[in-house]
């Protein structure tokens, strides 16, 4: 590979996982959690980003070392492990495709008025159409770049328009008046939770960057995706914080478009619908793409169609969202479920790290398994809170 494909796998892979994180739902918490919180929403986004970083290095390492799918790593710790994180990636990918579609077609509909369900079809017409190119993985990467920019370029101008007291929130980054740790777990979550943390580095192997001597790269690209996502977070945030700090309230329905449309009137709206299109479009394609990755080593036939296979996805989420719209209770529940998909997945991920039978000579670095068990252990106590709640609320 020359050091020119070998770059901008790296950076591809970067844009990959960074916007398959920056959806519609992801949007939707930050603008919400910076109402409630205000400026010291800013701890709970530095909290998350140590914490994104701890699991992201863990998982995209090992995975690079073992030079194997995080499944196949799974199935090798416990048999039979890696069937079930396929299928609680793929059942967690579906459902989350099914909102990203749906924002996908809000944007549509915001920038033209057309029905949200044709914005979706359309939407999902634009996501098939990379993969039909013969280079599907390069147009995948440049195309994540693309988007990548225009969301952070377009967010960073609202931002300025916005003018947040820029003082008050970096105090508040470091001394915080209010705690969330629920706030911290959803952004953690929705960061590198279910399928998105593996979008990256399932993306590097299909590469061919893999192997010990690639792990500085490795490790640059995997701390570069979160970074990337935490621009888009925290602009966002300065965004909100702006407006709500005039004493404007979010519209609850949208409640990430209100700082776009009060800064800028009609323009600011089209603005957030180019903006959720970006995220969702970008979303869209991340999540088929690393779904299908989680199932195709388990028959030559998918391996060998597997364009074909994440055409396949991409348009039953479409044709769900278009005909039977988003089925609330099930994005509520699967996302409780991508909450727990991270321990689960990166506890495989660090058991797998200490057998040489998986990592071969490879020595796994202690201050990265002491963060990934503080990951783990977290996510599982808040998730398993969450999941009983639900399930609670469901029996009431």
């Amino acid at each position: 590979m020359s050091n020119t494909n070998r770059r901008n796998a790296l950076i591809g892979a970067a844009f990959l996982m960074a916007t398959s994180a920056v959806g519609p739902g992801f949007l939707t918490q930050t603008a919400t959690f910076t109402q409630s919180l205000l400026a010291s929403f800013g701890f709970v986004i530095l909290v998350s980003i140590l914490l994104d970083i701890g699991a992201q290095l863990n998982i995209w390492r090992i995975i690079a070392v073992s030079e194997q799918r995080a499944q196949d790593i799974a199935n090798r710790v416990f048999p039979g492990a890696g069937y079930f994180l396929a299928l609680l990636i793929v059942m967690g990918g579906l459902a989350f495709n099914i909102g990203n579609v749906g924002g996908a077609g809000l944007g549509i509909n915001i920038l033209t008025g057309l029905s949200p369900e044709m914005g979706a079809i359309i939407s999902g017409a634009v996501a098939v159409g990379i993969f039909l190119f013969r280079e599907a993985g390069k147009a995948m990467d440049r195309f994540a770049q693309v988007m990548g920019f225009i969301m952070i370029g377009l967010t960073v101008y609202v931002a300025w328009r916005a003018s947040p007291p820029l003082g008050e929130a970096a105090l508040r980054t470091f001394v915080p008046v209010k705690l969330d740790a629920v706030a911290i777990v959803t952004l953690v979550g929705g960061t590198v939770g279910g399928y998105i943390t593996f979008a990256g580095a399932h993306r590097l192997l299909d590469a061919g960057v893999k192997g010990k001597e690639s792990l500085p790269e490795v490790n640059r690209s995997s701390v570069s995706a979160i970074l990337i996502a935490s621009i888009m977070r925290v602009v966002l945030f300065l965004a909100v914080l702006g407006v709500v700090s005039q004493g404007v309230q979010l519209d609850p329905k949208n409640p990430a478009a209100t700082p776009f449309e009060h800064v800028a009137g009609h323009a600011g709206l089209l603005i957030f619908g180019v903006v959720i299109w970006a995220a969702s479009i970008t979303s869209v394609i991340g999540a088929a793409y690393t779904s299908v990755s989680f199932i195709s080593g388990f028959s030559p036939n998918i391996e060998k169609h597997r364009n074909a296979w994440i055409i396949g996805f991409i348009m039953v989420s479409t044709i769900v969202l278009a005909t039977i719209g988003r089925p609330a209770q099930v994005l509520v529940f699967v996302g409780t479920l991508n909450g727990l998909i991270l321990p689960i997945s990166l506890g495989l991920i660090l058991l797998a790290a200490y057998r040489s039978d998986i990592v071969g000579d490879y020595k796994h670095p202690k201050w990265m398994t002491v963060c990934g068990l503080i990951v783990v252990v977290a996510m599982a106590v808040l998730s398993g809170m969450t999941l009983i709640k639900y399930i609670g609320s469901l029996a009431g």
